[in-house]
């Protein structure tokens, strides 16, 4: 199969914490002559894979610079302490800032969270003395015992370890999950499809009622070439024929 014969694909990033499977799955069912490539990448990157056109649109967390894209919010994780299974924290249900305040707390520097939003240069507790690079790094910190971490809640499903544990934080920036493609003047079917996907719309609501407009107006251009009977002169049931008389009744 040469190049120009090879099957058409859908290119899609995502970043660590998302998980794309029940989209794949619907879009298997609609598009099953396009697949649907997955590329993992880190947040930081993900924007600009869309940007080069390197993939087709990601799946991000917010804020992003949105420059030159499309972004639609999808859904809003809550923000989680991940910590030893010992530490003090795993007795309570939720956490508030001010009891991290004799904690170290890592802050990575992929951190997935926009502290700006809670007017806040960073998280809560003490400062670590050097920034992890990545939350993959700050995981294997805290399991050391080395300090806290705060994260979106599938972020720490993603790094689970048995001998971490994690709970709910009050007054800590949410993470809002995106989906993002470039702006054009027209957008792609296969986009239309996909964004179709990721809100829940119908096969009829979206690619299948593009087909049926078509048949729609064909019809009704037949309807209103059709011709219109007569109103003028149509005798009316039971009543006398045209230029004549009721016969009358037969006694």
């Amino acid at each position: 199969m040469t190049e120009s014969e090879a099957a058409p694909t859908f290119d899609l990033a995502y970043v660590p914490g998302v998980t794309p499977d029940k989209w794949v799955r619907r879009w298997n069912e609609r598009e099953s002559e396009v697949a649907l490539a997955l590329r993992h990448t880190a947040n930081a990157e993900a924007a600009g894979l869309v940007r080069e056109g390197a993939v087709d649109a990601a799946l991000v967390r917010l804020p992003i610079d949105r420059t030159g894209l499309h972004a639609i919010p999808l859904y809003t994780e809550r923000t989680v302490v991940v910590a030893p299974k010992d530490h003090l924290i795993a007795a309570a249900d939720e956490i508030a800032p001010a009891d991290l305040d004799e904690d170290v707390v890592q802050h990575p520097l992929d951190d997935p969270l926009d502290w700006d939003e809670v007017d806040r240069e960073g998280p809560p507790g003490l400062p670590a003395i050097e920034r992890p690079a990545t939350t993959g790094d700050a995981i294997q910190l805290v399991a050391a015992g080395v300090g806290l971490l705060i994260v979106p809640q599938s972020v720490a499903r993603l790094h689970h370890r048995k001998d971490l544990t994690y709970r709910p934080i009050s007054e800590a920036p949410e993470s809002t999950v995106a989906l993002t493609w470039l702006v054009r003047e027209e957008t792609p079917d296969l986009m239309e499809q996909f964004i179709g996907v990721v809100r829940g719309r119908t096969v009829n609501s979206t690619r299948g009622k593009q087909q049926e407009q078509p048949a729609k107006q064909k019809r009704t251009s037949a309807k209103q070439a059709k011709p219109q009977p007569a109103q003028r002169g149509k005798p009316r049931r039971g009543g006398p024929r045209p230029g004549g008389r009721r016969n009358p009744r037969r006694r």
